[in-house]
């Protein structure tokens, strides 16, 4: 089977990149991005400039692609740009890949050592993990469940302005599912501490990786089922009903909030829920 030039496809192996092959470059939370696309070939001389391991990540078309830590006095040519905005703000993102990068980069550097004894860990030979030989224990990359939720009452939608980003945008109530919780108890518990409110007939939407660092935002309807608008002022600024029509800003479409938002107005405008 061909693979098309721009299809990504996470995998993984053990095998150090050669000439000709891709690098996704971090410089901490940035991107190092050239001028055109998001990855950097790499050559013989880059190779053995950069002085961090190198991790792989899958294929992008024909072309193995890995991750590292590159430092913008090696590339001054590149420019910096921070993960979240490129998520956020450029329509030619590509997200999946930017994503997975940024988790599995965190988790290599995080996991260099066992989290039960403290001996240095090694790269496990058949799967994306590492290895304590020690404890005879795998250490994978780490997923943090979260939920999302748009909440609906008559013909208007609840959005909301975290008192901690800084961002202009109205977004949706969200938080960490609890241990022992399932997804939708969660949806009902965040909802109840956030705002004060009630919710029913919660119902799954989709759901999209947020590497910040390693989130798994999964998104939901729900209805209004009673209670007033109360804020958990260190969580929320302010938060309104809004009709589709009359919105403040809201996140793009190329985030989970951005989608669900735009299907909870198409659902009250009897447009359907098409993503």
């Amino acid at each position: 089977m061909t693979i098309p030039d721009d299809e990504w496809l996470p995998g993984w192996a053990t095998t150090a990149p050669q000439p000709g092959d891709s690098l996704l470059l971090f410089s901490g939370h940035d991107i190092l991005k050239p001028a055109e696309g998001w990855l950097v070939p790499a050559s013989e001389h880059l190779l053995e400039e950069l002085s961090e391991e190198m991790v792989s990540l899958g294929t992008l078309g024909r072309q193995s692609v890995f991750v590292t830590e590159g430092q913008k006095h090696i590339l001054p040519e590149l420019e910096l740009v921070s993960l979240r905005d490129a998520l956020l703000m450029a329509e030619d993102a590509p997200a999946g890949l930017l994503s997975t990068g940024a988790q599995v980069w965190q988790w290599w550097r995080d996991h260099r050592y066992c989290g039960r004894c403290g001996e240095q860990t090694q790269v496990h030979d058949r799967e994306r993990a590492k290895w304590c030989e020690a404890c005879q224990i795998p250490w994978y990359p780490r997923l943090a469940p979260c939920v999302i939720v748009v909440i609906r009452k008559a013909d208007r939608l609840l959005l909301a302005k975290s008192s901690r980003v800084k961002r202009h945008f109205y977004s949706l109530i969200a938080g960490f599912v609890e241990p022992g919780e399932s997804l939708e108890e969660a949806v009902v518990r965040e909802v109840k501490e956030e705002t004060g409110m009630d919710v029913a007939n919660v119902r799954y939407y989709a759901s999209q990786p947020w590497p910040f660092p390693h989130q798994l935002m999964v998104g939901f309807f729900a209805d209004y089922a009673g209670g007033e608008l109360k804020l958990q002022e260190d969580e929320l600024a302010d938060a309104d009903w809004f009709m589709p029509d009359s919105m403040p800003p809201v996140p793009p479409s190329t985030t989970i909030a951005g989608r669900l938002i735009h299907a909870m107005g198409r659902q009250i405008r009897g447009d359907g829920d098409r993503q």
